[in-house]
Formats: structure tokens, sequence, C-alpha cells
């Protein structure tokens, strides 16, 4: 079963207070899942792999066996298709838990869109943002 996951992660400052949110629907378009969640002081690369990781694992509590996953920051997916290094030490974690997440898939591929084509996963993420307050 393949699942698209549109992922973003934002912060209030840079670090400050942060919020993740991810959708995944199927290839019909139908909404299976969402994920909204405060997570406290963070920065925004940080928010935004840690949208995409907990995209991954709703995934694959839901049984994926493959992922298309779509986030608005353009630094976080060139260094997941490892066209960038990543060169940042608290952003090493972070990938290589999206990496070991991703060898449980079949496939996964990481796509770059414009913040408008993301204005759901982004809603997502200021909700958790406006509660964690």
């Amino acid at each position: 079963m393949k699942i698209l996951i549109h992922s973003d992660g934002g912060a209030r400052g840079n670090p400050g207070p942060a919020g993740i949110g991810a959708i995944l629907k199927n290839e019909s378009g139908d909404v299976l899942a969402t994920v909204s969640e405060y997570i406290g002081e963070t920065t925004n690369n940080q928010a935004e792999y840690k949208a995409a990781i907990a995209g991954i694992e709703k995934a694959r509590d839901l049984g994926a066996t493959e992922l298309d996953m779509f986030l608005d920051s353009e630094l976080v997916v060139k260094q997941l298709n490892q066209e960038y290094r990543v060169k940042n030490k608290d952003l090493a974690p972070l990938f290589v838990k999206i990496y070991n997440l991703s060898q449980g898939f079949k496939k996964v591929s990481y796509t770059h869109v414009r913040r408008e084509q993301n204005k759901e996963a982004d809603q997502l993420a200021n909700e958790a943002m406006d509660r964690g307050k």
C-alpha cells in the first residue's frame, strides 16, 4: 500500500516554540491519518525533520509499503535525497532516524513542494504551536 505524506514543521523564532504537522492520504486522496503535535523549543529545520519522522512512523503503523513524502523544506529534501551532506550536528541524528525508518519500506521518495502545496500540513503544525503556548 502506498501512502502520500505531506509534512511540515515550524518554529516561532529560530529556535522557538515549535510544532509539527503531517497528513497521510491514500492514492485516491482519502485522508488516512493526521499528526499535529507541539514539540517544545527547537529550530525550524529540526521541526521539519521531526514532522517527517512522525509521518513515516504513522504510515508504518498503518501498514504502508511505499511512501511518497512531500515537504516544503528544500534543505531537508536535498539532505534526504543525499544531494546535500548533513553538516549540522543537531540534524544528523534526525537524518539517521529517517534513513533507518525508510529501510522498512519497499520505496520512499522525497519531493520538495512549494508552501502553497503544503497548506494542510502547515495548518496542522500551526495548530500544534497554538496549543503549545
